[in-house]
C-alpha cells in the first residue's frame, strides 16, 4: 500500500513536473521577442522611456530597441519579417506598398505635428542668405532649397512652406539633403532655404547660420506611425497590445510635462546623442493620447503625392487593409485598468 502510495505520488509529481514544464514553455510563447527600429531623435523618446524606466517589463513585452538608417529600411525590414516593429513616416513609397499589398500592420501613430510654433520641422532659410535681402518665401523663387527626398514628409512639408509665398516645388532647385547636412550646406552657401528637424534646427540658430523662415504650415500634420510585421500581429496579437500599452503610457508622460523631468531628458540624451541643454530647447512633436491617427491629414499627404505623379494607382489606398486599430483600442483598454 505505501509502495502503491509512493509510486503515485512520484507519478504525481512526475506529471506535476510536466505540466508545469508545459505551463513555462506555454508564457515563453506568448512573450515573444519585439526588435523595434527606432531614430535617434526626439520623436522616438517614448520608446526610450518605455524601455528604460521599465514600462515594456510592466506589461510583459520583451522588446530591444535597434537604430536604423530610413524610413524605406523599416518598411522593408518589417515586410520581410527580419524585424517585427518599428516607427516610419508617411510617403509616397509607403502608399504604394500599402497599395501593392505590404506585408505589414500599421497599429498606431507615432508622432504628429503640433498646433503651436516653435515647429519641431521648420522651414529655414540661411541666414547667408538672409543678409542678401532673401526674407520671404516669394524671394525664393529659383533658389535651392534642401528636401531629404522626393517622396517622404520632408517633401510634404517643403511643398507647404512654399505654398505661403505662392510658390510650388517646381518654383525652386530642389536640393535633395539629409537634415544634418544642412548646416554646411548653409555655411558655405550651397543653399538659401531648406526643411529642417530638431534639434538640427535649433542648432541653426545658436551657430547662426539659419532662421525659422516658416512654422504654421504643417500645424496637427501626421508624421509617422507604428508598424508591425502583419504575419507576426496575426500570430501575436496580445503582446502587440501590451506593447502599445506601454508606449501610451510613455507618450502621455512626456506630453503632460515629462520633458521637465531630468530623469527623462537623461534617457534621450543617451539614445539621441543629444546634449540636454539642446532638449530642452527644442520644440518637440506631440501624440493624440489614445494614440490614434487623423487619417484626414494622411489622406491630404496622398492627395500630394497623387498630384505629384508619385503614386502607382489611381483614387485611395485602402489604410484600413492595414490600419489594425482594434488592438490600439484594446491598449487603451488595458492602460485605464492601472
Amino acid at each position: 500500500m505505501v509502495a502503491v502510495n509512493r509510486r503515485g505520488f512520484i507519478v504525481s509529481a512526475l506529471a506535476a513536473g510536466l505540466l508545469a514544464g508545459a505551463a513555462s514553455g506555454a508564457l515563453a510563447e506568448d512573450k515573444p521577442k519585439i526588435e523595434f527600429l527606432y531614430s535617434p531623435f526626439a520623436d522616438y523618446a517614448p520608446f526610450f522611456l518605455a524601455e528604460d524606466l521599465g514600462y515594456f517589463d510592466e506589461y510583459g513585452v520583451d522588446v530591444t530597441l535597434s537604430p536604423k538608417s530610413g524610413t524605406a529600411e523599416t518598411i522593408q525590414m518589417l515586410a520581410s519579417g527580419n524585424v517585427q516593429a518599428g516607427a516610419a513616416t508617411w510617403g509616397a513609397g509607403l502608399f504604394n506598398s500599402i497599395n501593392a499589398g505590404a506585408t505589414v500592420a500599421i497599429v498606431a501613430t507615432s508622432a504628429k505635428m503640433p498646433d503651436t510654433v516653435p515647429s519641431p520641422s521648420p522651414f529655414m532659410v540661411s541666414q547667408k542668405a538672409w543678409d542678401e535681402g532673401i526674407k520671404t518665401v516669394a524671394d525664393l523663387k529659383g533658389k535651392r532649397v534642401g528636401i531629404p527626398g522626393p517622396g517622404g514628409f520632408g517633401m510634404y512639408s517643403v511643398a507647404k512652406a512654399l505654398e505661403k509665398g505662392g510658390l510650388t516645388v517646381d518654383d525652386v532647385e530642389a536640393i535633395y539633403l539629409p537634415p544634418p547636412a544642412t548646416a554646411a550646406a548653409f555655411a558655405n552657401g550651397g543653399l538659401e532655404a531648406g526643411w529642417s528637424i530638431e534639434p538640427f534646427a535649433l542648432q541653426l540658430e545658436r551657430e547662426g547660420l539659419g532662421r525659422r523662415l516658416v512654422e504654421d504650415h504643417t500645424f496637427g500634420t501626421e508624421l509617422g506611425f507604428i508598424a508591425f510585421n502583419k504575419e507576426f500581429v496575426e500570430g501575436h496579437e496580445d503582446a502587440v497590445v501590451n506593447f502599445l500599452a506601454a508606449y501610451l503610457k510613455a507618450a502621455r508622460q512626456l506630453d503632460n510635462g515629462g520633458w521637465k523631468d531630468e530623469k527623462v531628458l537623461d534617457i534621450v540624451a543617451r539614445y539621441t546623442g543629444t546634449e540636454k541643454s539642446l532638449l530642452q530647447g527644442i520644440a518637440y512633436t506631440i501624440r493624440s493620447e489614445d494614440g490614434s491617427i487623423d487619417l484626414n491629414s494622411v489622406r491630404e499627404q496622398e492627395a500630394f503625392f497623387r498630384k505629384r505623379g508619385d503614386l502607382e494607382y489611381k483614387g485611395d489606398v485602402d489604410i484600413s487593409s492595414v490600419y489594425r486599430s482594434d488592438l490600439l483600442k484594446r491598449a487603451n483598454e488595458l492602460v485605464g485598468k492601472k
